[in-house]
């Protein structure tokens, strides 16, 4: 089975925090749908079995809940998320994007969409944990959770973003509940730049965690862009490094985070079908011992990463 997943929330709602390459288009919510379709099937095509999705997304959850049903193949493995919801009725406009809730009566009124995906659905996320929320030490939260993964035998996580997300996961590492630890899974920003999740991997992978990589490419910074001089010997590097390997330099920081810690999955983000298949192109080759060293060079403070991610904006 692949290394790769794919992400989709390039691909159930239009605008996502990310550095544009071009100019939109006009927007038709049907074409939308069916393009997203059609990068579930490619990747199927490809190989991809694992599927990560959320109620935030936009169409994404349905269209995977959609499309697995059609499917019929037991190897198909569908993450999806609570806490997050779409609000932007995909208006490429619109001023709001996404609402943000970790009670009890959200995670229940979503548990009732989501449990659809069952029996594909096995891993079930709080989206973006963090302290502010307070819902990691939410008991009610914590027990329903909990009862969840009893039930339905899932495998229970949180995804992480922030500056503090090393943090957040040796708080989520604390949570038992009946004697149990109640999270299985880690769904963390990690790539060339935020490289923080290795302080915290060996622990993960000795404890039996799955490690799933988001944001593998940096939200596009990885791409030369002259907007990020500070980045002028990373763009060298990924570029020899591309030509050695011939792929892209998406493949590079894709092979980078797979080859530096052993992550159960990364995603692929990609909401076009060109872009998917340059990625899987990251299963052909493994980067040497060598080539992550000189990679790692490149890791800045996650403070600093995160200055410049809110300063992207959504389009």
């Amino acid at each position: 089975m692949l290394s790769l997943g794919l992400g989709t929330a390039a691909i159930g709602r239009p605008q996502y925090i990310n550095i544009r390459q071009e100019a939109p288009k006009d927007f038709s919510l049907a074409d939308f749908r069916e393009a997203g379709r059609k990068i579930l099937d490619i990747a199927y095509e490809e190989g991809i079995r694992y599927f990560d999705t959320a109620p935030g997304y936009g169409l994404a959850e349905q269209l995977v809940l959609d499309w697995v049903k059609e499917k019929q193949d037991p190897t198909i493995e569908v993450a999806t998320k609570w806490g997050y919801t779409y609000v932007a009725n995909f208006d490429p406009k619109a001023e709001v994007h996404e609402i943000k809730e970790h009670s009890l009566k959200k995670l229940k009124e979503q548990w009732k969409q989501s449990k659809k995906l069952l029996p594909y659905l096995k891993v079930y996320q709080i989206h973006s944990a963090t302290f502010e929320t307070g819902v990691l030490g939410n008991q009610a939260v914590l027990n329903q959770l909990a009862e969840l993964k009893a039930d339905h035998n899932l495998l229970m996580g949180i995804t992480t973003s922030g500056a503090n997300q090393v943090e957040v996961i040796q708080k989520a590492l604390e949570v038992v509940i009946n004697g149990v630890p109640l999270f299985d899974a880690f769904q963390v920003t990690y790539n060339l730049l935020d490289q923080s999740l290795a302080q915290i991997s060996q622990q993960l992978l000795q404890e039996n965690k799955r490690m799933i990589i988001k944001e593998a490419l940096a939200n596009g910074r990885i791409f030369p862009n002259e907007k990020y001089p500070q980045y002028t010997d990373l763009y060298k590097v990924l570029g020899s490094l591309a030509k050695k390997y011939e792929v892209g330099i998406d493949a590079i920081a894709l092979r980078f985070c797979m080859d530096s810690i052993m992550p159960y999955k990364v995603l692929s983000g990609a909401a076009k079908a060109f872009h998917l298949t340059e990625n899987i192109k990251t299963e052909r080759f493994k980067l040497t011992r060598e080539d992550i060293g000189r990679l790692k060079q490149f890791a800045i403070t996650p403070t600093t990463y995160w200055k410049e991610r809110k300063e992207l904006t959504w389009n």
